[in-house]
């Protein structure tokens, strides 16, 4: 493990929650830990909950295009399905243009809420999610697919080179009480647990059509080529993949950028 030497390769941040990613060649950390403008923008129904892939399959139809620096959005959706929907938006300003935007696709009404935190899917480690490039690409050997569509589907924020598969699971221990210190660059984490997965990896990024049978055939060959440094205790189930990550209120504005080193303390 010592004459390893993990590099930081790739960045995504995804600033509306459950669309396209933005990918930078640098980021800084913003005030809740997450990356700055990651999971900024989120949608919600009347009745107050997240609208997002989970619940709803067509948001996997919607594209989003990102400025380079992140100020302006342009959403659209497939031309031979309704090609008059597109709208280029200031971002993260412009969330009531939005929210009409959205309410006009998914005929409902939708609100778009903007938070400088981001809307993190886990409270207690709100930090980037970390996986390495080996891992999407035995995950994309399993299913026959490319690495590229792997990532799309399970949507992590840090990708790490020079490293074996699964060598993300370093950065958890194996007492849930207990947490891995490690730094990229200049800034310090805290690897909390292995990222539990939701329905969305089991469908196409860009149609929403299913593959029958993946979740059952993911956690197979998670269980079967699990490596001996992962610590099999956190694994109360094996459809996991990823580390997700807690930062210390100190490292906020501190500045990640690619070919930055991994170093656990």
């Amino acid at each position: 493990m010592n004459s390893l030497e993990p590099r930081l390769v790739r960045i995504r941040v995804y600033p509306i929650k459950s669309l396209d990613p933005a990918e930078v060649q640098q980021t800084s950390i913003g005030p809740s830990g997450a990356l700055q403008h990651d999971r900024a923008w989120a949608l919600y129904s009347v009745d107050g909950r997240w609208v997002n892939a989970k619940r709803t399959a067509a948001m996997h139809l919607i594209r989003a295009a990102y400025a380079p620096d992140l100020s302006r959005v342009t959403l659209t959706v497939p031309s031979d399905r309704r090609a008059m929907f597109s709208a280029e938006l200031d971002f993260p300003a412009d969330t009531e243009r939005a929210a009409e935007w959205f309410c006009a696709y998914f005929e409902q009404q939708i609100g778009v809420r903007y938070s400088a935190d981001g809307f993190s899917g886990d409270t207690l480690a709100s930090g980037p999610t970390i996986v390495s490039t080996a891992s999407l690409e035995a995950v994309a050997r399993w299913f026959a697919l490319d690495a590229e569509e792997v990532r799309l589907r399970f949507r992590a924020n840090l990708e790490i080179d020079g490293v074996p598969a699964f060598w993300e699971d370093h950065l958890f221990a194996g007492d849930p009480r207990s947490t891995v210190r490690f730094r990229i660059g200049d800034v310090n984490f805290e690897g909390s647990n292995p990222c539990a997965r939701c329905p969305v990896p089991a469908r196409d990024a860009h149609t929403g059509a299913d593959f029958v049978g993946f979740q059952k055939r993911f956690s197979e060959m998670r269980r079967a080529e699990l490596p001996a440094w992962s610590p099999e205790e956190r694994f109360d189930h094996f459809y996991r993949l990823s580390t997700n990550t807690r930062v210390p209120p100190t490292e906020q504005g501190k500045v990640l950028r690619l070919g930055d080193v991994l170093r656990l303390s």
